[in-house]
């Protein structure tokens, strides 16, 4: 049950978004820009998905993890086989590039709190091919979805058990992006 009175029918973050649509529209676009624009990073917006979905699950957030799971399957052609490993938190099996593995790794350590990045995490992801704009944009995707589960979590929202509504939102974000009219759970 939430914490405050938001509309029925809208699972997770959009039903903050029905409630305070003002705060929806900057949220929106820089999750737009974070994860779904092309020409913002050298990531593809599957990778980006991957690190949301990664750092929702470390954060233990369902909506959001199974969601951005979901987005990253339509982005990544429909292949699931990393999603489950990152939803399982199993980073050192999933089957990603070595490159995302050391960027995932960053995301752990950054989810843990900013100052436990190290050095060495750098040099592996650098030694990796991970450019410092794909570093850059690896802490922000997970500084922001920090805050994100914490603001979905946190006035409680409604997190379906239907692992088709999250495949249906999944299939919706990746094909239209983040700035579309919200997803309405029937």
């Amino acid at each position: 049950m939430p914490h405050i009175n938001l509309p029925e029918g809208y699972p997770g973050i959009r039903s903050l978004f029905m409630y305070s649509p003002d705060t929806a529209l900057p949220l929106n676009n820089l999750v737009q820009t974070l994860l779904h624009d092309p020409a913002t990073s050298t990531l593809t917006p599957g990778e980006r998905e991957l690190i949301a979905t990664y750092t929702s699950s470390l954060n233990d957030c369902t909506y959001c993890a199974n969601t951005h799971g979901a987005i990253a399957k339509y982005q990544l052609n429909g292949d699931d086989h990393a999603v489950k490993d990152l939803l399982a938190k199993n980073v050192d099996s999933a089957l990603v590039s070595e490159k995302m593995k050391a960027l995932l790794h960053i995301a752990a350590k950054v989810q843990q709190g900013g100052k436990k990045v190290t050095e060495q995490d750098i040099a592996r992801a650098r030694d990796e091919g991970a450019t410092d704009k794909e570093i850059h944009d690896t802490v922000l995707i997970t500084a922001a979805f920090c805050m994100f589960n914490r603001y979905v979590d946190g006035l409680a929202t409604w997190a379906p058990d239907d692992a088709s509504v999250y495949d249906a939102i999944g299939k919706q974000r990746a094909s239209e992006g983040y700035m579309t009219k919200p997803f309405l759970v029937k």
